[in-house]
């Protein structure tokens, strides 16, 4: 799909619940889900109400009382338990606290970051400048690395780095009012994956979620990934 062609699905009509769209940039394939934050219910799920982990997108759906999850992800990383390694706030309630320090792997590759959910806005902020700032999240998870700050892209990250996976975070709008889910269909880097999110989405502040263990449900696409049990997903529920 051509560049222009993706942009303009990507501004159009802004009252479509979930657009989703595969898109090639670089040689690459990607597949994104533009969510309305004015008009649509977007939420993360950990657990059911018994406490037990959901741990699926299947799963998620029984817990609806017969409304649909048209989009859902993966969000963020977590450990054997699926328990989140760092903060996560579902519906209110505080599962886990704030991690700001550095530390081992993708997640204590400093900047990492935190995406908020509230009623009709959504933000990715980076982690120290969220503990200044203290919004309140009525949905909150912590992942990293940041992909894309202020428009940057995240210092560590080498246009001819080697390590490729399969990868899949969220940016969102400057205003808040939008927020884009992406999975890449192939084996990306860090560089290139930022990149993504910087040059063609053109959105200022992105953040990794998870490689590998990555999953995409997108039913206007004929897509539900299966897999290994997840820990943090993020889906529109409707």
């Amino acid at each position: 799909m051509k560049r222009w062609l993706f942009l303009a699905l990507f501004w159009a009509n802004p009252a479509a619940a979930v657009t989703c769209a595969d898109v090639t940039s670089e040689g690459k394939s990607y597949t994104t889900c533009t969510v309305d934050m004015e008009t649509e219910d977007l939420r993360l799920f950990l657990r059911d109400k018994n406490g037990n982990i959901l741990g699926n997108f299947r799963n998620i759906e029984n817990t609806l009382d017969g409304a649909t999850l048209p989009f859902a992800m993966n969000a963020g990383m977590y450990h054997e338990d699926r328990a989140p390694v760092g903060y996560f706030v579902e519906n209110g309630e505080e599962a886990m606290r704030v991690i700001p320090n550095a530390g081992p792997g993708n997640f204590g590759l400093l900047p990492n970051g935190i995406f908020c959910i509230n009623a009709g806005n959504a933000q990715v902020y980076e982690t120290l400048d969220f503990v200044e700032r203290s919004p309140v999240c009525r949905d909150a998870t912590q992942s990293g690395p940041m992909l894309v700050i202020d428009g940057a892209l995240h210092p560590r990250f080498l246009p001819d780095g080697t390590s490729r996976y399969i990868r899949n975070g969220v940016g969102t709008s400057a205003d808040g009012k939008t927020a884009v889910f992406v999975i890449s269909n192939n084996s990306v880097s860090f560089h290139e994956f930022g990149s993504f999110f910087r040059d063609v989405l053109k959105l200022p502040n992105a953040l990794y979620f998870d490689g590998k263990v990555s999953r995409m449900q997108a039913t206007s696409l004929g897509r539900s990934d299966p897999g290994f049990r997840l820990g943090p997903m993020v889906g529109v529920v409707e």
